[in-house]
């Protein structure tokens, strides 16, 4: 009705129109959209349109949400490690104990890393026992006062077998994370946790088992930002391909390595050039080395010409 004067209202003509919106989400911590068996996290987007003797017409779009968790963190970056013993009894009859000690590098993760499991395993007993690990992740939901717990097997993986007296050790054993959603942990109804299970299964007997708690994040561990060992070996094996010796030595002398033939010709006029390309004239790399293993000046070298104004321009190399 183009005589409506009401306020707030604007009258839509046929056809087709447009309108383009934006939310801005508020700053306070937002719970990761998650689907579980008795609850789950989401968010969307409604829009509805009013008509006049007509119901309104309804449309609701869900988007992802997710509250970013960085494993570089220290105290995700912290190894996690236990150690376990178990004696086996029957009756009268004790056999001797089974003993298991696991480490991984660090707490943090994110979805396709792997983890390097380092364990071993001691069976002293008379049973064929078997060493296993597992990912669980462990689903809380909260309302009303109670709570209820699902928790469900991610990943895993199995060892070899081992007879009486025998040991297994795992140098860097990986067992891979699967594309799961992140951990929440600061939600009030929903919590999500992660846990690497590391155990000894013992045929008639309850399982030895040590549980190491994980952290699946969002923001990945940085190259050279982490302070593990495996990071800060890999980082000097790549360093190994520049060759450069663990004690650098003072360069010799100019006379030892320019004959006085050299230094004559070297004096001739160099064309027109700017001082970058001057200074490239030898291999970028020799003067790299050169830079980085000539001695510093001593405190007590006083300046021969006190007083005298200097040139600080760059000159051509005179070699």
């Amino acid at each position: 009705d183009d005589d409506n004067s009401e306020e707030g209202l604007h009258t839509i003509h046929s056809g087709r129109h447009e309108y383009a919106f934006s939310f801005e989400l508020p700053q306070t911590p937002l719970a990761t959209s998650f689907e579980g068996r008795h609850g789950s996290v989401r968010y969307w987007v409604k829009a509805e349109l009013h008509r006049p003797w007509f119901l309104p017409v309804k449309l609701k779009k869900e988007f992802t949400v997710f509250e970013h968790i960085d494993i570089n963190t220290p105290s995700l970056l912290s190894p996690q490690a236990g150690t376990k013993e178990k004696t086996l009894c029957c009756w009268f009859c004790t056999s001797g104990p089974i003993s298991l000690s696991a480490k991984i590098e660090r707490k943090g993760y994110t979805p396709g890393e792997s983890i390097q499991i380092f364990a071993e395993i001691e069976n002293c007993s008379s049973r064929v026992v078997v060493p296993k690990a597992a990912i669980y992740q462990t689903q809380a939901f909260y309302a009303k006062g109670k709570m209820k717990e699902v928790k469900q097997l991610v990943a895993n993986l199995r060892g070899e077998s081992l007879s009486s007296g025998k040991t297994e050790t795992w140098n860097g054993k990986q067992l891979k994370i699967p594309p799961v959603s992140p951990s929440i942990l600061d939600c009030s109804i929903i919590r999500v946790e992660y846990s690497l299970m590391v155990y000894v299964d013992i045929p008639g007997a309850m399982d030895l088992f040590l549980n190491l708690p994980l952290v699946i994040g969002t923001i990945p561990l940085h190259p050279f930002g982490s302070r593990t060992s495996s990071v800060s070996s890999q980082c000097s094996m790549n360093m190994n391909w520049l060759g450069l010796p663990e004690r650098p030595e003072a360069p010799p002398s100019y006379a030892e390595v320019v004959t006085e033939e050299q230094r004559q010709a070297s004096l001739a006029p160099i064309g027109a050039c700017d001082d970058f390309e001057r200074a490239l004239l030898g291999p970028l790399f020799a003067y790299i080395q050169e830079f980085r293993f000539l001695p510093p000046p001593l405190y007590s070298e006083i300046d021969p010409n006190p007083g005298q104004p200097t040139d600080d321009r760059p000159s051509c190399p005179s070699r």
